[in-house]
């Protein structure tokens, strides 16, 4: 009987990934098609990579892409690692509730948070709008010969960078917070009773404590941001385009290989991070359970 259930839960999980992975392997496979069918196989070329790699709009909503994720990822990590040190030093309640809002970003559906920002941005920039033009007006009128331009604001690269630090920095609170209820509270006091300064005490003792919760926390922000769509065509407008808007373009206007070489670039990417990050985890594990024994 056991041997049976063994059996049947062993199929149904087996289906269960065919269904999952499947397509994305009947893309990979595609992506070095010869002709241009995502039906019919024509032969093995590379020939979809290369015509990716001179598509300029396409090299450019990469290196858009890249850029705000790695400057979101850098920015999310250090500003999400010190609010969780924060958080760590707080009462339990006063945490419990702040975390419990920390959360909901998370947990939001990424659509109202894409929206949200973007009604955000469009007042806050209409206001400062208004308010240069009215400024130009009044010095128009009483002839002043200071002139002071500001500058017009509008949706774009720094807009969509923004509303990516947003979302990546509750990530990182949740990967950091962890490692420091882990960490030994009296060695931050040990290390001050040494003469050591707050900062220093946190360079030197909380730091490589919660070297791994920070590593995970980036890679995550780092993921999010590369994958992330919805949010990016609200805030990015209409001057930056990320890799996800771009094959999103793509597609409305017809179905090319090239989204298959790019959609597998990309997953290509993400994988690799994802064993990276559980390679590194595994090493730790066994480097602690050798301390224990």
């Amino acid at each position: 009987m056991r041997k049976q259930r063994r059996v049947g839960s062993r199929l149904f999980m087996a289906l269960v990934f065919l269904f999952l992975y499947a397509p994305i392997l009947l893309m990979i496979i595609f992506s070095f098609n010869a002709g241009n069918s995502n039906v019919v196989w024509q032969g093995f070329s590379l020939h979809w990579y290369e015509e990716l790699f001179q598509d300029r709009s396409i090299m450019q909503s990469v290196y858009t892409t890249l850029l705000v994720s790695i400057l979101a990822t850098v920015i999310a990590t250090v500003a999400g690692t010190f609010a969780a040190v924060g958080f760590y030093s707080m009462r339990r309640r006063t945490r419990g509730a702040l975390l419990a809002v920390n959360n909901i970003p998370m947990t939001n559906a990424d659509i109202v948070t894409g929206v949200s920002l973007c009604l955000l941005f469009v007042a806050v920039f209409g206001f400062w709008n208004e308010f240069a033009a009215n400024y130009q007006v009044t010095l128009n009128l009483f002839g002043s010969v200071y002139r002071i331009t500001f500058p017009e604001l509008s949706l774009g690269f720094g807009t969509m960078l923004i509303a990516h630090i947003t979302f990546n920095i509750p990530y990182v609170i949740l990967s950091v917070g962890p490692k420091l209820r882990q960490m030994d509270r009296h060695l931050v006091d040990a290390a001050r009773d040494l003469g050591c300064t707050w900062m220093g005490a946190f360079f030197k003792v909380i730091l490589p404590e919660i070297k791994p919760g920070i590593i995970s926390g980036a890679l995550i922000a780092f993921t999010m941001s590369v994958d992330d769509f919805v949010i990016s065509y609200f805030t990015g407008g209409s001057s930056a385009s990320t890799l996800a808007r771009e094959i999103y373009s793509m597609a409305r206007r017809r179905i090319s290989p090239e989204i298959n070489a790019v959609s597998t670039l990309l997953f290509v990417v993400v994988l690799a991070l994802l064993v990276v990050n559980n390679i590194r985890e595994a090493r730790i594990a066994k480097a602690e359970a050798r301390r224990q024994y």
